[in-house]
């Protein structure tokens, strides 16, 4: 159900982690059974892992408490403290926002494989492998797929992109790891399912706290072997819980009644885009949005961030690039007025 929101709360386009979890929501968590998650006693995490495992096409699922740690246990559990090196692109989430963990955690040595959008091919894949047989160089071990791309833009890896750097992977012996963050957006932008996409990774995983509007938490697919041995690292990381079903019924809502509703976001994303290149002094392609992730510049983002505040507007910066996130918090009056508060800004 759409929450109404009041003229005078602000459009908070920060990010889809802004969401804030409904009344349906709510009751479904505060009904939810519950035991102790750490003992696998907790009914509904254990249906939330099942639920999630069906989902990805895997054998078994692991929830976490944050898809950062999801993605910290699926590099260790594949890197070994032997030199090895993971490929992935420079924007992706492991490089550029987890604070260094695959060094600290994992001992990995990152390799960026660069190509447009937060993608990148299974040629590029392959130019970077080491020689298996250089005693001086580091062992070629792991290779993670950011779907959809996050700093790259929101935008989503063709299915059939993905099966080519599945495909070098495997003949070179990589393991393979799916950062699926926003996943299901990508399902719901390009009709593919998850278990397609996700399927053939060695390790998958779903965040809930996004586009889902759960409050918190992720879950981590894989074969019954990776999960058990990711259970160790769950403790290690201190990611065990108790009565963890108060959250998990919250992701299960979330999977039942707020995926479908992703194509709003989406269609919002891009009536934002239109909009904004309607406005001189803003830079933005709107054919490259492709789901919720708007991203374009100005001359100075500092200075617009600080007077869309001023207007009850949130978004984020980096220099000149601006990045807006359309979730089920912000519907299509809150976008237009999103884009009124540039114009106005931008005018001076």
């Amino acid at each position: 159900m759409r929450r109404l929101r009041r003229v005078s709360e602000p459009v908070n386009l920060y990010s889809d982690t802004q969401t804030r979890p409904g009344p349906e929501m709510r009751a479904a968590m505060a009904s939810a059974e519950v035991g102790d998650e750490q003992r696998r006693l907790d009914p509904t995490v254990n249906a939330l892992q099942e639920r999630v495992a069906e989902l990805l096409g895997h054998e078994a699922a692991l929830f976490l408490p944050s898809g950062t740690m999801c993605n910290a246990i699926a590099i260790r559990l594949h890197i070994r403290p032997l030199g090895d090196e993971m490929y992935l692109h420079p924007t992706a989430h492991p490089v550029d926002a987890e604070a260094g963990g695959p060094a600290a955690m994992s001992g990995a040595l990152i390799h960026h494989l660069h190509g447009e959008g937060g993608m990148f091919d299974g040629a590029t894949l392959e130019a970077a492998l080491r020689d298996p047989n250089d005693r001086h160089q580091p062992r070629s071990r792991l290779v993670s797929v950011e779907q959809t791309t996050n700093m790259g833009g929101g935008r989503v890896w063709p299915l059939a992109r993905i099966e080519e750097v599945l495909a070098v992977a495997a003949e070179h012996g990589l393991r393979t790891h799916l950062d699926g963050a926003r996943l299901l957006n990508a399902c719901v932008a390009s009709g593919v399912s998850a278990a397609d996409y996700a399927s053939r990774f060695d390790s998958a995983w779903i965040d809930f706290s996004k586009g889902l509007g759960a409050p918190v938490g992720a879950c981590l697919a894989g074969s019954t072997e990776l999960i058990e041995e990711a259970w160790r690292y769950k403790q290690m990381f201190g990611g065990s819980m108790r009565q963890a079903g108060i959250v998990a019924a919250g992701a299960l809502y979330g999977l039942d009644h707020n995926v479908e509703r992703l194509a709003e976001d989406h269609e919002n994303a891009r009536l934002l885009a239109e909009l904004l290149a309607e406005i001189e002094g803003v830079a933005i392609a709107p054919e490259e949005v492709e789901s919720n992730l708007v991203f374009f510049e100005v001359a100075d983002g500092d200075a617009l961030i600080a007077g869309l505040a001023a207007a009850g507007v949130e978004m984020s910066n980096e220099g000149p690039r601006v990045r807006a996130v359309t979730h089920l918090d912000v519907d299509r009056e809150g976008v237009e007025r999103a884009a009124e508060a540039v114009a106005s800004v931008l005018a001076g």
